[in-house]
């Protein structure tokens, strides 16, 4: 699988071992200091500077907080090979990875522990970009000049790439997103997300003594959520020829079982390509909570108040066909005996935002399926595909 200038550099063996050390490393949204440590220490081991990486200041921006910003690093290259290109990956993974464990049983490494997920999304894209880093760095080879861009928070609402300090990137012509599966199957365009809170306040009383006099927020929740399955507006959302998604993702309410419940808080998303059709998904949202106050009354004639506190996490896009990271890359693919296909992503990604900020990117796999689930994989045929495609990527071979 490997060329031999990236074999002498990074051998396949070597890019295991690295990616299986990556996926142990614990590094959920907002933690992933360790995982920069790890990727500091090898460039520098690979012939990098001492510190390798600049931060930019996005986990202070974000609303998560966080240990650490995104990482760069920057090797200018022979402009007359090409335009500068980046190479980006995300660094965290979700709560259910912590404690991996990774085990290679032949063509797949999957966690050891059968209580957690594996990490491999997106640690294999970290890795993909480190070992593609390390074998530039210690063979020297001619490449056009390139950036690698580490992101945080990509989990949970793109927070790392959403608040990146683009100043720090060098203004690439050509942009690569490594996230995702099958190297092959091209990512052109993703959906847009919105999230909000939704905030119910009912009345407090005895539930025992006095329950009529109160009114029970849950309730009204419970309605709403009702009326959103009922009309159509909840999980899957089709209306005419238009589609889009809604999901109740968090739900609390109360305090305890002898007290009508006088809060209810409810996280919300809602996503679709289109964001007109978007808008009518929240709008729906905000129509059903208003809709069921006036279900529960109290005896005294009382009734519950809702508010709402949201915002768009993330823009859909779709790439042109000239676009010129993705006529990059399907002709990459296709010297390497590989036919592309693309395809348009449900799911919020790091290259929404990268493309929001001005820079058209394109996103490929690096291995990874069943991802967010104890049963998530890694194939190692695949991994090692994408380092050959990164590899060519930026070296413009």
């Amino acid at each position: 699988m490997s060329t031999p200038a990236t074999s002498l550099a990074v051998s396949d063996e070597e890019a295991l071992d690295l990616v299986c050390q990556l996926m142990a490393i614990r590094g959920r949204g907002g933690e992933e200091r360790g995982v920069m440590d790890f990727v500091a220490a090898k460039l520098t081991e690979a012939g990098a500077d001492p510190n390798p990486l600049r931060f930019d200041n996005a986990n202070e921006l974000s609303s998560l907080g966080g240990g650490v910003g995104n990482a760069v690093m920057q090797l200018d290259g022979d402009a007359s090979l090409g335009p500068r290109r980046m190479l980006m990956a995300h660094t965290d993974t979700v709560p259910v990875c912590l404690g991996s464990k990774p085990t290679i049983e032949g063509n797949l490494v999957r966690s050891g522990d059968p209580a957690t997920g594996l990490g491999a999304d997106d640690r294999s894209g970290t890795a993909v970009l480190l070992t593609t880093a390390m074998a530039l760095l210690r063979s020297g080879a001619p490449h056009p000049p390139i950036t690698f861009l580490w992101t945080v928070q990509e989990e949970g609402g793109l927070n790392g790439v959403r608040h990146v300090d683009v100043g720090m990137l060098g203004e690439p012509e050509l942009s690569f997103n490594f996230d995702g599966g099958d190297p092959a199957k091209l990512l052109v365009g993703a959906t847009g997300g919105y999230r909000m809170w939704v905030n119910v306040h009912g009345c407090p009383s005895h539930a025992g003594i006095a329950p009529e006099k109160g009114v029970s927020a849950a309730a009204i929740a419970a309605f709403a959520v009702t009326d959103l399955v009922e009309k159509g507006w909840h999980g899957l959302v089709e209306k005419g020829d238009q589609r889009g998604t809604c999901n109740i993702g968090i739900v609390e309410a109360g305090v305890a079982t002898n007290v009508v419940a006088e809060h209810a808080r409810l996280h919300i998303e809602a996503r679709s390509h289109d964001p007109a059709f978007r808008t009518q998904i929240v709008a729906a949202i905000e129509a059903a909570f208003l809709r069921a106050l006036d279900k529960v009354v109290s005896s005294e004639g009382r009734r519950g108040t809702v508010s709402f506190d949201g915002g768009a996490c993330y823009e859909s896009f779709k790439l042109p066909e000239d676009n010129l990271s993705l006529v990059t890359l399907e002709g990459t693919l296709r010297s390497m005996g590989q036919e592309p296909r693309r395809a348009i992503s449900n799911g919020g990604l790091d290259a929404n935002w990268i493309t929001s900020h001005g820079i058209p990117t394109i996103t490929l796999g690096t291995g990874q399926h069943d991802i967010h689930t104890v049963d998530e994989t890694l194939n190692i045929e695949e991994y090692q595909l994408s380092r050959q495609v990164a590899w060519r990527l930026a070296t413009g071979t």
